[in-house]
């Protein structure tokens, strides 16, 4: 793994943990793909640091679980607005 690519992959789990952010949020400020940030937090972190990649696993399962209570929210939000 080149050593910009594993960079990268720890400030995103850094900013994940801190922040609590989801896939969307960590790659806008990282400027990389929904895609890049998921596969770099669920394969690639692994491999460099298993004790954070827990801890991210731990933030993108809440995001996870909650996303649909997140997505209610963003649509009745839209329909008050109206």
């Amino acid at each position: 793994m080149k050593d910009y690519m594993r960079e990268r992959i720890l400030e995103i789990a850094d900013y994940i943990i801190d922040t609590k952010a989801t896939v969307r949020q960590a790659a806008k400020v990282f400027g990389v793909s929904k895609s890049t940030v998921h596969k770099d937090m669920t394969e690639r972190l692994l491999e460099i640091n298993p004790q954070k990649a827990t801890k991210v696993r731990e933030v993108l399962e809440f995001n996870k679980a909650e996303r649909h209570i997140r997505g209610g929210k963003a649509t009745r939000e839209k329909y008050i607005h109206l």
